[in-house]
């Protein structure tokens, strides 16, 4: 074992550590996604999924690509490069497949891909998938507006179910808090605020470390990144950038809303709700975990958890519901992923690209 190991290449053993940190963070939070559900109910609802929306679902999930690479390849032009739609297509989407191994890999297989089908070079893809997700941040902002705007009563409700706590009531204590009273944790707030200090501080400590280490190659990137934003400028047609980019995420909004009619006990939520679904999924998808893997779960069951709140039904229902809306809305996301994720490397690797 130990000549294996020594026998494995840096990067070999980098890419090994990086998907073991992952698959650990993402069993860590589904765990705590799962807690202590009541698996019964849970199957229950699966039993009872109206496949119809779940494929719904799932076309709007890859119409997104679709959207995706046309604006990609819109931000491209003004440098100087015409890809085929199609190549830029089944990149995205072999790009999105390794994202389920190694996060945020993705964006790197896009730009090498892009390089070996169309020859555009990698600091420059690399450039406009950054723009693109300054773009796709101004988007999530946006609905994160709208989720204010038309749930408010949602967010006032949960918020008011983690801030209001009555003197006389008994704090109800987590699975891990059990666990870590039992192992010798005695105050659980000094104990979560001391943790939070410590990550910052590593957080911080992280990054100088990076910095220092790859000041040539940030300051390599950071101009590709200047030439990218001064090409956005140059964006021949921009009103299809942005109606693009609208396209991409109003596909988000419709895989993630459709799947409530998946479910007997979500098909009654509203497009409100819908808004604070796509933005809760987003944010949990932001977590470097293997294809949101757990992070997800966990952010979208609280969503729902709020939206169950709002309705004066109990937090133990809208866990139950929650989580079986997260798995199946994962399931089905990483199902479309994966068959085109595969079909992508037939697309590209499988047959002759010269224009």
């Amino acid at each position: 074992f130990i000549r294996i190991i020594m026998s494995l290449k840096r990067k070999q053993l980098k890419n090994i550590f990086t998907i073991l940190i992952s698959a650990g963070l993402a069993a860590f939070f589904m765990w705590l996604a799962l807690g202590d559900l009541d698996f019964d109910k849970v199957k229950a609802s699966f039993a009872e999924i109206n496949y119809f929306w779940a494929f719904m679902s799932a076309f709007f999930a890859i119409l997104a690509y679709w959207f995706r690479a046309v604006r990609w390849n819109l931000l491209l032009e003004p440098m100087g490069y015409q890809i085929r739609n199609s190549n830029a297509f089944w990149t995205i989407a072999f790009g999105y497949m390794m994202n389920l191994t190694i996060p945020r890999s993705g964006e790197i297989a896009r730009a090498t891909t892009l390089f070996r089908i169309e020859k555009v070079p990698v600091e420059k893809s690399i450039a406009t998938i950054v723009i693109e997700r300054l773009v796709d941040l101004v988007f999530m902002l946006l609905f994160l507006l709208l989720t204010f705007i038309f749930n408010g009563k949602v967010l006032a409700s949960f918020y008011n179910l983690l801030t209001t706590r009555k003197v006389s009531e008994k704090k109800e204590l987590t699975s891990t808090d059990s666990f870590l009273l039992n192992h010798g944790v005695d105050d659980l707030d000094a104990f979560y605020f001391n943790l939070k200090i410590v990550l910052v501080v590593l957080v911080l400590l992280g990054s100088v470390v990076f910095v220092i280490k790859f000041k040539e190659k940030i300051i390599s990137f950071v101009k590709g990144l200047i030439e990218g934003f001064l090409a956005v400028r140059k964006i021949k047609n921009k009103l299809a950038f942005v109606l693009h980019s609208a396209g991409i995420w109003i596909c988000y909004f419709l895989a993630a809303y459709l799947v409530c009619f998946a479910l007997k006990e979500t098909s009654d939520f509203t497009i409100g709700d819908g808004f604070l679904l796509v933005t809760a999924g987003t944010l949990g998808m932001m977590v470097p975990t293997s294809g949101g893997a757990g992070s997800y779960h966990i952010v979208v069951k609280i969503a729902i958890v709020g939206i169950f709140i709002s309705l004066g039904k109990s937090h133990s229902q809208g866990e139950e519901v929650g989580i079986s809306y997260a798995l199946i809305s994962h399931l089905i996301q990483t199902i479309a992923t994966l068959v085109f994720g595969l079909i992508s490397i037939f697309a590209l690797f499988g047959k002759n690209n010269d224009k």
